[in-house]
């Protein structure tokens, strides 16, 4: 059994044309160390994340507490809905994240297709799952590409999903070999749920 636990980044302030490189929020740095706490008492062999940086602050202090480095990787960043550019109202951001999931081929403008997502970040899981076969790996991780890895193994993971998930959020996932076997939540047991 492979055991992964994505870690959906703590809060952190929107800054239209900053995805990269925005931290987080003071309320962010306040969760982070009840992500850290939660953490605490897991088992944990390698620390990967995205490159964003509220992604790579909300695992850093699991990974040190561990003594492991963070590794940084690129197709685990978030997936683009609109157009990093783009502020859009939050009623037509959860439609055009519907409409990616009701058709994985749909590409918003400036975005990138449910598909095309899973393309770069499912062969990242695969070779996680192959490399650490057996161990525990945290991803920090966002809430938009966490579920559409989730929904590569199991399409019941979709936007409703992604509809209950809070900021930030920790999901333990199991695998047997690269079979997703069990998804149990962590954040809302030992957190606050938003």
């Amino acid at each position: 059994m492979t055991t992964i636990y994505m870690v959906r980044h703590a809060e952190s302030p929107l800054i239209l044309g900053e995805e990269r490189i925005r931290g987080l929020s003071p309320r962010g740095h306040e969760d982070v160390k009840r992500v850290e706490e939660i953490m605490r008492f897991v088992e944990v062999d390698v620390v990967v994340s995205s490159p964003y940086a509220r992604a790579l602050l909300t695992v850093k202090g699991v990974a040190e507490a561990k003594g492991l480095p963070v590794i940084e990787l690129e197709e685990l960043r978030e997936r683009p809905i609109v157009g990093l550019q783009d502020k859009l109202a939050q009623q037509a951001f959860t439609a055009r994240i519907r409409q990616s999931f009701d058709d994985k081929d749909f590409v918003p403008d400036g975005g990138e297709s449910t598909r095309q997502a899973q393309e770069r970040a499912i062969p990242i899981i695969g070779e996680l799952l192959r490399k650490y076969e057996g161990k525990s790996i945290v991803i920090g991780t966002h809430g938009n590409i966490m579920t559409i890895i989730l929904n590569h193994y199991d399409d019941r993971y979709g936007v409703a999903f992604w509809e209950s998930t809070s900021i930030p959020d920790i999901y333990r996932l199991d695998f047997a070999g690269e079979k997703l076997v069990g998804v149990r939540r962590m954040w809302e047991e030992n957190g606050r749920k938003e």
